[in-house]
């Protein structure tokens, strides 16, 4: 009996693991699919969202930053307000207003989709 609701309790796991697994695999497609057609939009190739630290760079270089902020975000803390004026800076380049650079600093999964797929035009890096 105390077999048969271990196994009951592990197939229980098992199941909420793989719910969470496609819903977090789910996301990752739809964070790449996003940046991917970003990238395609400010004349970057779309391919360099697969790519870990590349991306990040392209991402870098579509908001008019310099390659050295890449070093400022392994610094905590740092990073989190590196993060936020570079997709603020992201947005304004498409002629979205800060809230939405906000928005794909918070939730990318939804925002770098709408950014992506929506009608914005890439402008250039925004003057400062």
């Amino acid at each position: 009996m105390q077999s048969a609701l271990v196994l009951a309790q592990q197939s229980s796991n098992t199941a909420g693991e793989l719910i969470f697994s496609v819903i977090y695999l789910g996301l990752v497609i739809l964070v790449i699919a996003g940046f991917w057609k970003t990238f395609a939009k400010a004349g970057e190739p779309g391919w360099a969202a697969i790519i870990p630290i590349f991306n990040t760079y392209i991402m870098l270089k579509i908001a008019g930053r310099a390659w050295w902020w890449l070093v400022l975000l392994i610094i905590p803390i740092v990073s989190l307000v590196v993060w936020i004026v570079a997709s603020v800076d992201i947005a304004k380049s498409f002629g979205k207003g800060t809230g939405f650079g906000i928005g794909l600093a918070l939730l990318p999964f939804i925002f770098y989709p709408i950014l992506g797929f929506g009608d914005a035009q890439y402008q250039g890096p925004v003057s400062r």
